[in-house]
């Protein structure tokens, strides 16, 4: 199959996830999840295994909370459908590892790369964070922004881009 880029986005809870795995499971293929979640808490050990079993056993699951540009060049023409979940996690764990604007976008645009090189479909996953009032400190602007941009990014070079609200997709491109 060719390359084939699809960006869900949409709120928090809003079934992104979910829909990604529905879109993927119908895509032909032997399948990978890259998740950037990290298990920093016993919530996040809840979120994680929900999604496992939630995806079952016809996957082959990479955990890469800051490498996923590296991870998908790997990946590419072993599989044939890769999910990305999500993007606005990977953006936090490099923005905790990175001051600098300019070398977060650079790790962007790389991403970016990776995933058109991948050579099969390619599902990514991300939060729209700039739907809501304006943060009420820098750090949390800074991220708004940041993960706007990525979004911006990687929406622009995808073939197909979904907004998911209350469960339900709208396909914007």
């Amino acid at each position: 199959m060719a390359n084939q880029i699809t960006f869900i986005t949409g709120g928090a809870r809003s079934g992104k996830s979910a829909f990604a795995e529905k879109l993927a499971g119908e895509r032909a293929g032997k399948r990978a999840y890259l998740a950037t979640a990290q298990a920093l808490d016993a919530e996040m050990v809840e979120r994680i295994e929900h999604h496992r079993r939630r995806r079952g056993d016809a996957w082959d699951t990479f955990e890469e909370p800051l490498a996923v540009a590296e991870l998908v060049r790997k990946l590419s023409g072993r599989y044939q459908v890769l999910l990305l979940d999500c993007l606005t996690l990977w953006l936090s764990n490099v923005m905790a590892r990175t001051g600098s604007d300019r070398e977060i976008g650079s790790q962007v645009d790389d991403l970016t790369a990776a995933l058109r090189g991948f050579g099969g479909s390619v599902l990514v996953v991300s939060n729209e964070v700039g739907l809501g009032i304006v943060p009420d400190n820098a750090l949390a602007r800074r991220f708004r922004d940041l993960a706007g941009f990525a979004n911006q990014k990687v929406a622009q070079t995808s073939d197909d881009a979904y907004f998911l609200a209350a469960g339900m997709p709208m396909k914007i491109k």
